[in-house]
């Protein structure tokens, strides 16, 4: 994700969107070997969306970096499951999202499409690999509302790309009784004494901007317009209180808003694959403000910005389905390392029943601002 200070553009409560809402895709002309995409939906803008009353006089210009990433995702996915179906492969051959390795070269803006561009760099029967790059509209959108972008920005000039990504996929592994998988006890587990104070869905809801000193100002009671998943975030300060910051953990529940298809039916677009992507949509979600509030920049925090995401896949794309009858997912965070101006976030993705189905892994900008004094805070001086 990215953040910089600028003008809110408001309240806009109540407009959560689903992901066949959020991130849908128009299919453009092929240019050579290569597939595009256009996205028809503005980008999630944290920091505008507090309820009214709760506005803050600046905030980001940045788009929410996980709708590039899994929108890119999307359109990698499309591309190759087109390549497939061209070279009529069978539903048993088809290969699900193995790995997602992204990075980010320009700021995303939320008033502008984004043009995606899908080739297929290797092909093999079992493990194949597609590279996407998403680009944005150098002048403004022909929308009105820089909302519902038409078909006609597909015309315009671009900028250079504003992310880039190679991702791969392999097929299913058989499974067979007797296939080996260790894994550390999950979260559930490990956590139970503080999961076990209150049901998921009694939880505050996750900031929309989880950055301390924004999250004293506007209250935590902020649900905000955050799109595709509803997010809990567990207390985990008594945990966490006393510890170096790479023993420090952070809990967030979430489910779907919206069901959404998992099984391919010809017409909808969607598969398990697209199950893979929500989760790499929501894992991306504050991880650099959390890692700057824990490295003691909660009140003079200046930019925060990914630099690269990988996401990594241990199980089938089937395992990944979000079932509202199955419960709340957990991400499970924590932050090996900051220094130079940057951080890490690690985080696993547990299934339900206490699954590892997936790890991220982030590198990103965190830094402090320089100058006059913000806040004296328990003793110590924050500055901005």
């Amino acid at each position: 994700m990215s953040v910089d200070m600028a003008p809110s553009i408001g309240d806009l409560e109540g407009k959560r969107l689903s992901f066949q809402e959020q991130l849908e895709l128009v299919k453009l002309p092929r240019e050579g070997q290569a597939y595009r995409y256009m996205s028809t939906r503005s980008a999630y803008l944290p920091g505008s969306d507090f309820s009214k009353g709760k506005e803050l006089p600046s905030f980001h210009t940045a788009a929410f970096g996980g709708h590039v990433y899994a929108q890119a995702g999307l359109a990698a996915y499309r591309a190759w499951r087109e390549a497939e179906k061209d070279k009529g492969a069978q539903e048993l051959e088809r290969l699900d999202i193995h790995t997602i390795n992204g990075y980010f070269t320009r700021i995303g803006l939320a008033t502008r499409p984004f043009i995606y561009t899908a080739s297929p760099v290797t092909a093999s029967r079992t493990f194949s690999t597609v590279s996407v790059t998403a680009s944005q509209p150098s002048v403004p959108s022909y929308s009105r509302s820089a909302d519902h972008f038409p078909i006609e920005d597909a015309s315009l000039p671009l900028y250079p790309p504003a992310f880039t990504a190679l991702l791969s996929f392999k097929l299913p592994e058989p499974d067979w009784d007797g296939t080996v998988s260790e894994q550390e006890p999950p979260p559930q587990e490990r956590f139970a004494s503080i999961l076990s104070s209150r049901k998921p869905e009694e939880w505050l809801p996750a900031p929309p901007v989880d950055i301390t000193g924004v999250v004293e100002i506007v209250g935590d009671d902020q649900v905000g317009t955050f799109p595709i998943a509803d997010m809990k975030k567990v207390d985990m300060k008594e945990y966490n209180e006393g510890k170096p910051v790479h023993q420090r953990r952070e809990l967030l529940y979430y489910r779907l808003l919206k069901p959404l298809p998992d099984s391919e039916d010809g017409t909808s677009g969607y598969d398990a694959n697209a199950h893979v992507l929500v989760h790499a949509f929501v894992a991306d979600r504050n991880g650099l403000l959390m890692a700057g509030n824990h490295i003691g920049l909660g009140w003079s925090l200046g930019r925060a910005a990914s630099l690269s995401y990988h996401f990594v896949m241990h199980v089938e794309a089937k395992a990944a389905v979000m079932r509202e009858e199955d419960g709340w997912w957990m991400q499970e965070v924590w932050f090996p390392r900051a220094g130079r101006g940057r951080g890490i976030v690690e985080s696993k993705i547990w299934s339900p029943s206490g699954v590892h189905v997936a790890t991220e892994y982030q590198d990103g900008l965190i830094q402090g601002f320089g100058g006059k004094l913000l806040k004296e805070k328990d003793g110590q001086d924050s500055r901005l």
